[in-house]
């Protein structure tokens, strides 16, 4: 009996012992040798999430562990939440891909092309045709990454101005003949959305994804009560032997003061949960829990490559990669979202580069372990 009740003793005492979710092990070694301050990573299919697994920490020196409600600012993937929100206007019959962006914004008529440039001189050309709402959405219009008075910050410009200042400004290039990433072009997609529909960039965004998806933690500015919740950002101390707090350099402080502006091209802030909502409305073909945001038309031109010949594997607002479709952020996160394998995949990280090349293996680590273990 003294045996007996030893074993059910240790077999109970193994129903509670906390394993460490695979996903756990695969990042624990980054953040042991100061590659990874912390993560949130979440795996989900059309229907439900499938496994959310936090490790590391959300600030180093407090000691305090990442949790699953930390938020991230998660930058550059604002940019096919931003696209997303665009193709509703396609379906709904209001604006064309393929309609010239002065069409909507009369601002860029005129607008001119780089013949020559050096030291000395810039010559200007009219270019072959004006830039289209598809080279917007596709950073092939030749617009800049952004204008020169997006600075020292990108958030505080208004909208209308920002845009303003891109079409004051000559196109660098042809329009179609290059791929160059440009939050300018996804900013001016973002400022016909004001136009045509007669809302305010972040009201439409609020009223036709984020409150109907349940997106609860995904804003342009984190509450006070929410900037408790952020995951502290992080860079490679000066001699790269261990990781050092930062703020994020792009954006002003403090982020709830409403003297921000949205930033349609990375302004947004969110959490692993809110982002796997919108990736399985992606996963379920443009709708989630009955209610249709995009037709099946519209998601299948986010998923299909926009760009040119040899250039970069570009759709509108989104990455692509094999079967997969998604979008990084500046400071590593990432989401993607692959029907083929019935999967979406969510990385939340906060990091400014990494400490050492070790750091370029985490997401394919993440991402290996996720697809080997939940793929259809």
């Amino acid at each position: 009996m003294k045996h007996l009740a030893s074993f059910l003793f240790i077999a109970l005492a193994g129903l509670h012992a906390e394993t460490p979710p695979p996903v756990a092990q695969t990042l624990q070694p980054f953040v042991d040798d100061k590659v990874l301050a912390g993560a949130v990573t979440l795996v989900a299919d059309k229907d439900k999430v499938l496994e959310v697994s936090t490790v590391g920490w959300a600030d180093i020196a407090a000691k305090k562990p990442m949790t699953k409600d930390a938020l991230f600012w998660i930058a550059s993937m604002s940019k096919p939440i931003t696209a997303t929100a665009f193709m509703m206007l396609v379906d709904e019959g209001k604006v064309s891909l393929d309609d010239p962006v002065e069409k909507y914004l009369p601002e860029f008529k005129g607008q001119m092309v780089i013949a020559e440039k050096d030291t000395k001189h810039v010559l200007l050309k009219k270019p072959k045709h004006p830039i289209t709402v598809r080279n917007v959405l596709s950073h092939t219009s030749g617009l800049a990454f952004k204008s020169a008075v997006e600075d020292p910050t990108l958030d505080m410009l208004p909208l209308r101005v920002a845009v303003l200042s891109y079409a004051a400004a000559p196109l660098q290039f042809e329009p179609d003949t290059k791929y160059q990433y440009a939050n300018a072009g996804i900013n001016t997609a973002a400022r016909i959305i004001e136009v045509v529909s007669g809302l305010k960039y972040e009201d439409f965004m609020q009223q036709r994804l984020f409150t109907p998806l349940g997106m609860v933690d995904t804003t342009f500015w984190p509450s006070e009560a929410q900037e408790k919740r952020i995951a502290l950002a992080y860079k490679a101390n000066q001699d790269k032997t261990d990781l050092e707090a930062i703020q994020v350099s792009q954006l002003h402080y403090p982020l709830h003061d409403h003297i921000r502006q949205p930033m349609p091209a990375g302004g947004l802030y969110s959490t692993a949960a809110d982002v796997a909502k919108f990736c399985q409305m992606l996963l379920n073909g443009g709708q989630l829990g009955g209610k249709r945001y995009i037709s099946e038309a519209a998601l299948k031109q986010l998923q299909t490559k926009q760009t040119g010949e040899g250039l970069n594997a570009y759709s509108l607002g989104y990455q692509l990669n094999g079967t997969a479709f998604g979008h990084g952020g500046a400071y590593a996160t990432n989401m993607s979202i692959d029907p083929a394998k019935g999967i979406a995949m969510v990385f939340m990280v906060q990091h400014s580069g990494w400490r050492t090349d070790e750091g370029k293996k985490i997401l394919p680590a993440f991402q290996k372990t996720a697809t080997d273990r939940f793929a259809k």
